[in-house]
């Protein structure tokens, strides 16, 4: 029978692995292992994109943990089936949930509740190896035994330090104050002797093969089988190396000193079949029940059981029918007279959601916008749900996708796997968590979730911590930080460049460790954090089937897989995204009701001259996506004269386009100096409406599917690698893909390279068309309401610093030029918001005094509102010595630099 690892960690268990699960995955291919299994720390992080690679590379994935116990110890647990793979869930959540971020503790009482179907090992467990010495590798300090004879009682350990607690955390003796004995027989009686295995590790560490010997006692006295394995913690011997740096991270140390927290050798890693029988010839059971195990484990993550929630109808409705009721009656409220085409646009899109049997997800996202409606927050849907007809219908999208001619197929087909993606726009700040948290509260906290951002080691980020590892100056560091541009793009400085200019000379004898620890590292998880805005809701609990965390901010439930895993295990996300331009235009809109002069989003004029003049002359600070530096260079050159020159004007200046060389061709093509071409005649039906040059990612499939008859099916996997930020080397299989496809069609090989450097250039981030339409109504709402209700639009502005690309004194001056006079911050009239006096006065509220906080500003103001007050001595006598801001508000309101007033005609 073969030997197959299964106790094996990824660098998903934060900190306590070295490999991506891919390696691992790839590894064990190369070793011809059937199967492996995957035990992350406290977490199925990586279990998703390990079950993924595993399968590609026809390895059977299996699914474990290791758990931290309350005590110190770990406990490492394998996935027998579907009730295991809950119960497991259920268990990490219930313990994730207690305890603050970062940090989990089960509790040994709680295993009986959740033991149903996971298997236990008993043994060498790994905990945190990297920070035991030989000893306290394996949990007790020398010449200690773990098997008296005749009591099996455990010699007393002495409480050295923090530290030496933290290392005798393992499995054999992870209840100290209970012998050896006892903790056997506790997990028989909980999981049951057939579901409890003896393991065992050999890495040639000193004091080893005696407490081998005395858990084969205890695995014979016990009648339990043995279960070899090699605790491994990175794919090959190199990353031993990675894993060091991680231990100086964890640690808050360097390599210099961290003397015996570091590894002993570079035995952990996957090791063959031979290798591992000759390590335990003297034990052949040990290896042979890997492959009895193994064949135990059947459960697969394609095997999740995931139900998306139902949506109540009225009596007499199905979902369906209800679906279809309400979107032919918002038809009629979007349209004077329902045309042909949109008819037939509406059926096919219903009948698609019908047989996909989506309805429900439709119905639940309607209902978040109808409850942003009532409760007066501004919503609007983008993304790929732009494209469809039925959203539009729903009011969830603010787009006619017939008449923008977009494509559907990019939202919903046949062939796509996983749940429709529809993006809810909402204002950031409280009227976004509101609509958040009516979620958790509609679907409780374990039916809701936010999708988890997994934070990686990014170039700055990598070499700062190797840096420090490494004992680097931090005049060096701070150097090379410095010479990073923002983002991981191409046009930044190679990496022997930076370290050059940062003072790091070639010579230096830890260059090579540094550059080779840099490539290692980079990509690697750093830490969970929580996607901006994404959530996923289920019928039943969701912690049947990711395990759910506390976020850093409170009342936040994240889970443990990102919005990528997610969609391939078919869980369905909705997108909450905050943006502050939405809650300026908000403000506005508000002001300007308030003010007599109403005006909204739905009913700003599209061809307002004095709008399309003040872009021409790119007077556009403030203005929303188009008020960069490199925004601002293209406007005067693109002179938009109509709404969809502002979509290409938004989707124009992104790195793909830049990088694919298109922003020059089009503005020179737009302008009449070069002429209109096309890399193939049959493409300027798709490239037509920007000139022969593509610059949206619906281009880019529609391009694929013409030049290389890519299929549905194809072309959806070209949408993911173009949107797929994690893995290049995603893309570069889809771009091999479709470059032999191309061959293969005859195509030329000059239009082939062309072709491919375009589509691979949207790796870089390529923006959708839908997204542009969306992003452009807000574009140009702002701009509108910059030229036509500018006291409303400043004072909005400023009341929601900081966002965008200018300060507060910037915005001021801006206003100033267009005419607005700006009242300085008045401690007797100021409020904390910025008011509109009139049409062309605002006055400055406290929210743009640095570092005075809001409760203290509205001390102020309800102080000067029960007494008034003449001359600034009195004021600072008698107000701020009664406030309980005193030094804050007497320091910043009083004087802030000479702009807070304290008489009534200022």
């Amino acid at each position: 029978m073969s030997y197959i690892e299964l106790h094996a960690c990824s660098a998903f268990s934060f900190l306590h692995g070295a490999s991506f699960p891919e390696q691992l995955a790839e590894t064990a291919a190369e070793l011809e292992m059937p199967a492996l299994a995957l035990l992350d720390r406290n977490g199925v992080y990586g279990a998703q994109r390990f079950s993924v690679a595993a399968r590609e590379q026809n390895i059977r994935p299996i699914i474990g943990c290791e758990l931290s116990m309350e005590d110190g110890g770990t406990l490492p647990v394998l996935v027998e089936n579907r009730t295991g793979y809950r119960n497991l869930c259920e268990l990490l959540t219930q313990a994730h949930l207690r305890s603050e971020k970062g940090k989990c503790a089960v509790r040994w009482e709680e295993l009986p509740q959740f033991a149903e179907g996971l298997i236990a090992f008993l043994g060498t467990a790994r905990v945190s190896r990297a920070n035991a010495s030989p000893a306290r590798t394996f949990g007790v300090p020398p010449k200690q035994s773990f098997l008296e004879t005749g009591n099996h009682n455990v010699r007393p350990i002495s409480q050295e330090s923090s530290r030496l607690r933290d290392a005798i955390a393992n499995t054999r003796d992870a209840c100290a104050t209970q012998n050896i004995a006892d903790r056997a027989q506790f997990l028989i009686n909980i999981f049951g002797r057939e579901n409890v295995f003896v393991e065992i590790q050999r890495h040639f560490l000193r004091g080893e093969e005696r407490i081998n010997r005395q858990l084969v006692d205890l695995a014979n006295h016990y009648r339990l089988p043995l279960m070899a394995t090699n605790g491994v913690q990175y794919a090959k011997s190199y990353g031993r190396e990675v894993l060091d740096v991680f231990t100086c991270i964890r640690e808050h140390t360097h390599l210099d000193v961290s003397g015996k927290l570091l590894t002993q050798n570079s035995e952990r890693h996957l090791k063959s079949e031979p290798e591992m029988r000759e390590l335990f010839r003297d034990l052949p059971e040990a290896i042979e029940n890997t492959s009895r195990l193994a064949e135990r484990l059947t459960f697969s993550l394609e095997n999740l059981g995931y139900e998306f929630p139902e949506f109540p109808v009225p009596a007499g409705h199905s979902m369906d029918s209800f679906l279809r009721t309400i979107t032919w009656f918002g038809a009629q409220q979007r349209y004077a007279a329902i045309s042909t085409a949109v008819k037939r646009k509406l059926e096919e899109e219903l009948a698609l959601i019908s047989k996909l049997e989506f309805p429900g997800y439709f119905l639940i996202v309607w209902d978040i916008v109808n409850f942003c409606r009532e409760h007066n927050i501004m919503v609007q849907g983008r993304g790929s749900a732009a494209n469809s007809a039925v959203c539009y219908c729903l009011g969830i999208t603010p787009v006619d996708p017939v008449r923008s001619h977009l494509v559907f197929e990019r939202f919903l087909n046949e062939s796509r796997k996983g749940w429709p993606d529809i993006d809810l726009d909402l204002p950031s700040g409280d009227r976004r968590e509101a609509v958040i948290q009516e979620i958790y509260r509609r679907y409780g906290k374990h039916g809701a979730a936010m999708t988890a951002n997994v934070i990686t080691y990014r170039g700055r980020s990598a070499a700062r911590e190797i840096g420090k590892a490494l004992n680097f100056s931090l005049s060096i560091l701070d150097r090379f930080s410095h010479l990073f541009a923002n983002g991981d793009f191409p046009h930044t400085l190679d990496l022997q460049s930076q370290i050059e200019q940062a003072g790091l000379p070639k010579e230096h004898p830890r260059m090579p460790a540094f550059v080779r620890l840099y490539q290692a590292i980079y990509g690697l998880p750093r830490h969970l954090g929580q996607h901006s805005g994404g959530m996923i809701i289920s019928q039943n609990k969701l912690s049947s089937f990711v395990p759910l965390e506390n976020a850093s901010m409170p009342g936040r439930v994240v889970a443990q897989w990102d919005k990528d895993d997610c969609e391939d295990l078919g869980i369905v996300k909705v997108d909450l995204l905050g943006l502050g331009m939405m809650s300026v235009m908000q403000d506005a809109f508000e002001l300007c009701r308030e003010r007599g002069r109403p005006i909204d989003l739905a009913h700003i004029p599209k061809d307002d001259a004095a709008t399309f003049e003040m872009m021409q002359k790119a007077d556009t600070i403030g203005v929303f996506q188009i008020e960069s530096r490199a925004q601002m260079a293209t406007l005067p050159r693109m002179k938009p004269k109509c709404f969809y020159d502002v979509v290409i004007e938004v989707a124009i200046i992104r790195p793909g386009p830049i990088q694919g060389d298109m922003v020059h061709p089009y503005l020179a093509r737009r302008a009449g100096r070069e002429p209109i071409t096309y890399f193939d005649p049959r493409l300027e039906p798709v490239l037509g409406r920007t000139l022969g040059v593509p610059l949206f990612q619906e281009q880019m499939l529609k391009i694929a599917m013409i030049m290389a008859d890519f299929s549905g099916n194809e072309a959806e996997e070209l949408r993911r690698a173009l949107s797929f930020h994690r893995s290049e080397e995603r893309m570069q299989k889809v771009s091999l893909k479709l470059r032999a496809a191309m061959e293969r069609k005859g195509v030329a090989p000059d239009k082939i390279d062309k072709i491919i450097q375009s589509i691979t250039s949207f790796a870089l981030y390529g923006f959708p068309e839908s997204h542009a339409i969306s992003f452009a109504i807000l574009a140009y709402g702002s701009a509108y309401l910059k030229v036509h209700r500018a006291a409303e639009f400043y004072a909005s502005l400023l009341n929601n610093q900081p966002m965008g690309f200018y300060t507060s004194a910037t915005i001021v001056k801006d206003a100033h030029r267009h005419g607005i006079k700006i009242k300085p911050v008045c401690v007797m009239q100021s409020n904390w918001r910025c008011v509109v006096i009139s049409d062309d006065t605002v006055r400055l509220g406290f929210c743009v005094v640095t570092g005075l906080r809001q409760e203290h500003a509205d001390e102020l103001v309800r102080q000067c509102q029960d007494r008034q007050f003449n001359s600034l001595g009195t004021r600072r006598t008698q107000l701020f010595r009664r406030s309980p801001a005193r030094g804050d508000v007497a320091d910043r309101g009083a004087s802030a630099r000479g702009a807070v007033c304290c008489s009534r005609d200022r």
